[in-house]
């Protein structure tokens, strides 16, 4: 693969669960494209659980339907005690020590204070299938320009951007988001999917971080400081036009459950929508000076194409049809603190891996993606992709 070809970022979001819809997507493009391809993202950059899958993509990245055959698997087969325990006594330790942390007003200084549940079974699993080595050996080999996984610090209060690329790569600083050169492996992972208060923080180095997600105000531009030149963007909620205010009268007051969930909306998606119209605004301006006027004076702003692939139906919506999936322990737990209610349904999205519920993730977020079919084959210039194929093959 030549550097000097144009590359293609990949950023998939957080969202817990929800994030079984990028597989659904990933499926799709790897359907599309020929069977023995390489990844047609040379860049990739993922958060929260949408790192996971980054990552898994970057271990296989020389054959693109491989990889995502390997991700599936694990994805349609999902039980939620592969991520967290889910037995009686595990919750109830964790749920004894959450609450007692809220009652002392967070004077706890144990990590493991402030979290509902207990991920250690998420950690064995990534040791499993991610090894730093692997997707070292994709970036060598030419099939990945960089990885980037994002995390948010809670001492430095920065949304950093730990990535593993190819050398000539440099770190960035900008207000209150970095990039930093590192080996990828388990820890960052099991950081910058750290759900707050859900999860535990984790620590890397001097510091502890939490869900990237938190601070991560512009969720696209890792992806251009590491020199793509357009972004495919996997989101994980239903577009919506712009709502008309409305006045709502409610009869009791929310439960904890409703506002775990309203919190947790406000931190995976309200940012996304925000970057994407603000690099909207800029193609737009990009588009008003030309060619020749923006090389003469050396204009650092450049256009950037994008493809968005969002789901077509409300997953929070989804989630409420397969609640009763969950282990019994979680579905006491979480109809003790109101999230059985209809409106605490997006909390329950969030951490509901079954996968009665993400294999309908998945199917709806291949058959989004099918509906995108031409759009995707000319963002991805699949024709290209057959040519140089050939070429490659013909050379052996």
């Amino acid at each position: 693969m030549q550097s000097d070809k144009p590359k293609t970022g990949l950023i998939m979001t957080g969202g817990g669960a929800r994030a079984a819809y990028q597989v659904g997507v990933l499926k799709a493009v790897a359907d599309i494209l020929p069977r023995r391809a390489s990844s047609p993202f040379q860049i990739l950059c993922g958060t929260s659980a949408g790192a996971i899958n980054a990552s898994a993509l970057a271990t296989h990245a020389y054959n693109f339907r491989k990889s995502v055959q390997r991700i599936a698997i694990i994805w349609s087969n999902f039980h939620a005690e592969q991520v967290f325990r889910t037995d009686a006594l595990g919750i109830l330790r964790t749920s004894f020590n959450w609450f007692m942390a809220l009652m002392s007003l967070g004077m706890s200084h144990h990590s493991r204070a402030l979290s509902l549940l207990d991920r250690t079974p998420l950690q064995n699993l990534l040791e499993q299938y991610i090894r730093t080595e692997d997707i070292q050996h994709s970036i060598d080999k030419g099939f990945l320009h960089a990885l980037s996984i994002n995390a948010s610090g809670y001492s430095s209060h920065q949304s950093v951007s730990f990535f593993h690329g190819q050398p000539e790569l440099e770190p960035w600083n900008r207000f209150r988001r970095i990039g930093v050169r590192t080996e990828i492996n388990v820890d960052h992972l099991m950081a910058s999917s750290a759900i707050p208060f859900v999860f535990p923080p984790q620590k890397i180095n001097r510091e502890y971080f939490g869900d990237g997600s938190m601070r991560q105000m512009a969720p696209i531009s890792p992806a251009l400081h590491l020199g793509a030149d357009k972004v495919m963007i996997i989101g994980n909620h239903m577009e919506r036009a712009a709502p008309q205010h409305q006045h709502t009268h409610e009869s009791r007051p929310p439960t904890i459950g409703q506002i775990a969930g309203h919190v947790l909306d406000s931190i995976f998606l309200d940012s996304l929508d925000a970057d994407i119209e603000r690099l909207e605004r800029i193609n737009d301006t990009v588009d008003l000076i030309p060619q020749k006027q923006r090389d003469k004076h050396g204009f650092p702003l450049r256009h950037i194409d994008t493809l968005v692939i969002s789901p077509s139906q409300d997953i929070g919506d989804l989630a409420e049809e397969y609640i009763d999936q969950l282990p019994r322990s979680m579905r006491l737990l979480l109809r003790g603190i109101g999230a059985y209610r209809s409106d605490g349904s997006d909390l329950v999205s969030y951490l509901l891996f079954e996968r009665a519920y993400t294999r309908r993730l998945i199917d709806l977020g291949y058959q989004d993606t099918m509906d995108k079919k031409h759009e995707l084959i000319k963002f991805l210039d699949v024709d290209h992709i057959i040519q140089d194929m050939a070429t490659q093959s013909g050379k052996r």
